[in-house]
């Protein structure tokens, strides 16, 4: 039968004010909280991070909790790490100690991470009940949006100081970064990773003491963290929304001189500005795209990445790739040439070139177009010779270790099962 216990870490930072009650609320909650989710155990870990006020004393004169005292300031992050380390549970969980939340609510978490069986349970602080700053509302609300359209999955709540981890899960999350990001990067790695996250509304109060958030600063280590979790695992993701928002400005630009061209079968010469900018949004899009099948290929090459592939990354895999590239190269070239065979062909006949700006500029940007192919193909062969080699010195390594395991096992005296232990490689 699966143990279930729970670990509560308390991170703290010069919270004197709101510590004391933080920690009696969580004692006293206790039992509805195991009561309710049918726990065998609860623990409670406060870490003080280098408070230079009375948190540390504070929370080491209650009794049955555990604190832990950082010296120096580590980060928040690295606060919840260390509490979850030192602790037992099955579940790990944290919230913060300024009173914002309630701690009878871990029992709906811990409750809902069970009958679900979910990874990460979250309390989302968004609610209509919510009593948080509008300034951070907006923001979470914003980071929310940009997580959800990198991701392909979303949650409300990004950030939210109030969660419940299956321990089993963190091998899927780790590593984590120790600042106040911690919680946006969980949520990235946990999203992009397709670990199952549920969200359940929570009441959420205005905190007691100033707030260590500084809505700039951390903000960027928020974009910083989202950025990060998505290039880990699925670093397309960011190439090809540029490459979208390159294609939709195109559009938008190129609408008029499209209609006017069709309707007048001429181009006015103002309109140069436009095409020459098109050109260049043209090929830095064409570079996205390119990048995100290069980055996605390498993506895979790690043992952390999920073997399922979106739909459009999948597409566009496939047509960068073998034949089609080919194909889509020889295409593009037989067009620039068209473009420019008229200019070309005049200028050999009488060295002058009268030929339409617009002509030299679409030849220009498909030939280059096929020049950037061309460096990508070099540059996926590289990646192919890496993967081939990748996988066979790790077969190598495999079957160097298993002979060295039959052969320590034949010595006489030698514990059979302690040597495989002992020899066996540590994966990290």
């Amino acid at each position: 039968m699966e143990s279930k216990w729970l670990t509560i870490v308390i991170p703290a930072l010069n919270e004197e004010d709101a510590i004391g009650g933080t920690i009696r609320r969580c004692l006293d909650a206790r039992e509805e909280i195991s009561h309710q989710a049918e726990l065998d155990g609860i623990e409670i870990i406060v870490v003080s991070d280098g408070s230079t006020d009375q948190t540390a004393e504070i929370a080491q004169s209650f009794e049955d909790i555990t604190v832990i005292v950082f010296e120096k300031n580590r980060g928040y992050g690295a606060a919840i790490k260390e509490g979850w380390r030192r602790g037992r549970g099955d579940y790990v969980g944290f919230l913060d100690a300024d009173g914002t939340c309630d701690p009878r609510f871990f029992a709906a978490l811990c409750e809902t991470a069970i009958v679900e069986n979910a990874d990460v349970t979250l309390g989302s602080r968004l609610g209509a009940d919510s009593q948080m700053p509008v300034i951070r509302r907006a923001g979470n609300r914003g980071f929310a949006f940009l997580m959800g359209l990198l991701c392909g999955r979303k949650v409300t709540d990004t950030a939210s100081g109030m969660r419940v981890v299956r321990r089993n899960a963190l091998k899927h999350l780790y590593p984590l970064p120790d600042g106040l990001h911690f919680t946006p990067a969980m949520s990235a790695r946990a999203l992009m990773n397709h670990l199952r996250i549920i969200e359940i509304p929570m009441k959420y109060e205005e905190r007691i003491g100033e707030s260590k958030l500084s809505a700039l600063r951390d903000g960027i280590q928020f974009l910083k963290a989202i950025g990060e979790g998505v290039l880990c695992y699925r670093p397309e993701k960011i190439f090809l929304t540029g490459f979208t928002i390159c294609m939709l400005m195109i559009l938008i630009l190129a609408a008029y001189p499209t209609e006017f061209y069709f309707q007048n079968h001429r181009l006015e010469e103002w309109m140069i500005y436009r095409f020459v900018v098109c050109q260049f949004l043209g090929s830095f899009g064409i570079t996205l795209l390119l990048a995100s099948t290069l980055s996605n290929r390498m993506a895979q090459m790690s043992s952390r990445r999920a073997d399922s592939v979106g739909f459009w990354s999948s597409v566009v895999t496939s047509l960068f790739t073998g034949k089609p590239l080919v194909v889509i190269a020889g295409i593009l070239t037989s067009l620039g040439v068209g473009f420019l065979w008229p200019g070309i062909v005049e200028f050999i006949s009488s060295g002058k070139i009268t030929l339409h700006w617009s002509r030299l500029i679409a030849g220009a940007f498909t030939l280059f177009t096929v020049l950037q192919i061309s460096i990508f193909f070099v540059l996926m062969k590289v990646v192919e010779i890496w993967s081939v080699e990748q996988r066979f010195v790790e077969k190598n390594r495999l079957e160097l270790w298993r002979k060295e395991s039959i052969v320590i096992r034949d010595v006489p005296g030698t514990d059979a099962i302690s040597t495989l232990e002992t020899t066996q490689p540590v994966i990290k």
